[in-house]
């Protein structure tokens, strides 16, 4: 779940399965052999204590030059203006905005249909979004809770609140405060994350005890988002507290912030269901059933995003909202403080929180994705101004529409014009030395799912005015941003301000940092690089698939010439192993490809898909002892009179044979433990 789930969002990145096995195999087969080559996520209510006041709008924001004035009014016919139309161009069923301004509510409204075949339009009140990671900030919030009551210490080992242990690594505890930044230095861990029903769900402490992931980074150095570290955040508030993870949050969240339209429920209360907003992946087609979150603490909270702005008044007022005191100052102080950064010079993880500076204003706030759900909560705190957008439909795959809301948002009520800076003379050496592949920290490294990282790979190409590209960064218009270089190694958006910087990890490996602090991307080494990967898979994959289609075709061929195979019993049966074995190869790339393209159902991925990925691994095992054969096969041609083409295709097989073994063990395909 993540602002840009495998953002896959979130980044956060949130999102697999298999979806017509045959025809995908065989789209993702085509991809890796014929354009592989070319491109390469308290205390109790006081009973006395005074209901919030009735809301207002809030005092008009004065305006600056050219600045509008942030009023209701105003606010609501930009919105109008603008959110119709992304519902209508990206395919959307309904998009709900709520925006809060001096500890009132501005301006709240819901657009489109929280069902479409009904016709249920979107209240802002009532209707229940999934905010998918935001549902973090809750459990951070609880966290931080029980860190001022002294029940936690964001720098004790976990393992101290736990009832299983995560195996030592690194010489170096877990801690919360690693945790709350992102940096406990887990792999990514998906299976199970969201399932298929109620009956699939399992006890919090199972789930985590089971779906433990692999410890590859030191704690404290390399970010990478984990709904995994949230989920186990929120495990240690409902062991340490004595309460149930969802009871908690309702006695110590919703009820003082008198939320009655939230809940981390799953299936839905009774009284709540009626007011759920159906998912959609277009509002042209059926609606989805409702999601089940595994990770409930890192992404399943359901809620009107009314409800979602007395939290952010709480958080903007330090942990204040009417007569309820959900944390005190210093304690929501030390949690909107930066607390991690991958540069100094860029946005930081605060504690949960992350940074999304912009316009002048430092802003914290958290991004959410599930399959159907994407939504953004956003706090600029010297500004007092709250900001909220969920939309129920994932839409067209081109654009991001709630960046590009927030973005016209932020420019038009806080205009700013980045400061000119010239670009070092050293620019064109500079690109010239950032060129390259870089993957994200956030992915499967050890387990079975680690191939998968091969589809978050980001390219970076030098200019020649001095300028990079990268791959995966377009611009709302679809075309790839250009990056100038303000100080070394420290670039810009051109005409616009998002920033990339590049540094040396421990390692010495080049690293490239975006704005989104809860990841960063270290540089490819070769067998990790995704060109490469396509082009040995892709060979192989043609060599042995044209094995297969050539041998028929061959022997008729033969048999209309009359010129039959002049071979023994025994370099038939060889003959025969070889083809056999091509087509073991040619399976299990097959039956990965499968796999791989039915990324988009998180909820595919749970033990119902370990027979299948069991059967694969027999098969990529036999291919492994098919190598054997390719290559006795391979001396035998070479010791007896061939012709030279049949020599040489029967080296391509070995070589290919060779290759694909090496591809099996760098991306551990055959990994005897399925948990990724």
């Amino acid at each position: 779940m993540g602002g840009p789930i495998m953002n896959f969002p979130d980044t956060e990145r949130s999102t697999f399965g298999g979806r017509v096995f045959a025809l995908r195999a065989i789209l993702l087969l085509l991809v890796f052999s014929l354009s592989g080559f070319a491109a390469a996520q308290q205390r109790r209510q006081n009973p006395l204590a005074p209901r919030p006041a009735k809301k207002e709008a809030a005092a008009p924001e004065k305006a600056a030059a050219g600045q509008h004035e942030l009023t209701a009014t105003d606010l609501e016919a930009f919105l109008d203006g603008l959110v119709p139309l992304q519902i209508q161009r990206d395919d959307i069923a309904g998009v709900v905005v709520a925006v809060v301004k001096d500890g009132k509510v501005l301006f709240e409204k819901g657009y489109g249909y929280s069902d479409v075949g009904k016709k249920t339009p979107v209240s802002p009140q009532t209707t229940l979004f999934r905010p998918g990671s935001i549902s973090k900030l809750f459990t951070w919030t609880a966290v931080m809770q029980l860190v001022g009551e002294g029940k936690l210490d964001l720098d004790r080992d976990i393992n101290d609140y736990l009832d299983f242990k995560i195996p030592p690594a690194y010489s170096k505890p877990i801690t919360l405060r690693n945790l709350m930044t992102h940096t406990p230095g887990f792999e990514e861990s998906i299976k199970g994350l969201i399932v298929p029903s109620a009956k699939d769900m399992e006890p919090l402490g199972k789930y985590l005890a089971v779906h433990l992931p692999a410890r590859v980074f030191p704690p404290g150095t390399v970010p990478a988002y984990s709904n995994y570290g949230a989920t186990l955040a929120g495990y240690i508030v409902q062991r340490v507290s004595g309460q149930p993870f969802d009871q908690y949050v309702q006695q110590h969240i919703f009820q003082p912030l008198d939320m009655p339209h939230s809940t981390f429920n799953q299936p839905l209360p009774d009284n709540l269901k009626p007011l759920m907003s159906r998912g959609y992946q277009l509002a042209s087609e059926p609606p989805k059933e409702f999601e089940l979150v595994q990770a409930y603490p890192a992404g399943s909270l359901a809620s009107s995003a009314d409800d979602i702005t007395h939290f952010m008044i709480a958080h903007l007022q330090d942990g204040r909202y009417g007569g309820a005191t959900i944390l005190q100052p210093q304690t929501a102080q030390l949690m909107h403080t930066r607390a991690f950064s991958n540069a100094p010079d860029m946005n930081a993880m605060a504690l949960g929180f992350y940074e999304e500076s912009r316009n002048g204003h430092r802003i914290i706030g958290h991004g959410g994705d599930t399959n159907w759900f994407h939504s953004d909560l956003h706090l600029i705190l010297d500004a007092n101004l709250g900001f909220f957008v969920s939309y129920n439909s994932a839409g067209r795959d081109e654009g991001d529409p709630r960046g590009e809301l927030w973005h016209k948002f932020l420019d038009r009520y806080f205009p700013y014009q980045p400061p000119a800076a010239a670009a070092p003379a050293s620019a064109a050496k500079d690109a010239n030395a950032v060129t390259g592949a870089y993957i994200t920290s956030r992915r499967d490294q050890t387990n079975v799912f680690s191939v998968s990282s091969l589809f978050d790979e980001m390219n970076v190409e030098a200019n020649a005015d001095g300028t990079i590209t990268v791959d995966a960064l377009k611009g709302v218009n679809g075309q790839l941003k250009k990056w100038q270089e303000i100080a070394p190694l420290r670039y810009r958006e051109s005409d616009g301000q998002d920033r990339l910087a590049f540094t040396k990890n421990a390692l010495g490996q080049m690293e490239l940092v975006t704005d989104f602090p809860a990841i960063v991307y270290p540089r490819a080494r070769w067998y990790q690089n995704k060109l490469v990967n396509e082009i040995i898979l892709g060979i192989c994959a043609a060599i042995f698939l044209l094995t297969l289609l050539f041998w028929p075709l061959a022997g008729l061929v033969r048999r209309h010439y009359g010129k039959p195979l002049m071979l023994t019993a025994g370099q038939r049966r060889l003959r025969r192993a070889v083809r056999l074995v091509c087509a073991l190869d040619l399976a299990f790339i097959v039956g990965w490809a499968s796999i791989l393209l039915g990324l988009n159902d998180v909820a595919a991925l749970n033990q119902q898909l370990d027979p299948w990925m069991r059967l694969l691994q027999v098969v990529g095992w036999l291919g492994i002892a098919g190598l054997v054969v390719t290559l006795d096969n391979l001396v035998r041609v070479w010791e007896t009179p061939r012709w030279w083409w049949t020599r040489l295709w029967d080296t391509g097989i070995a070589l290919a044979s060779i290759a694909f073994v090496w591809f099996l063990f760098n991306w551990h395909l055959l990994h005897w433990r399925l948990m990724y």
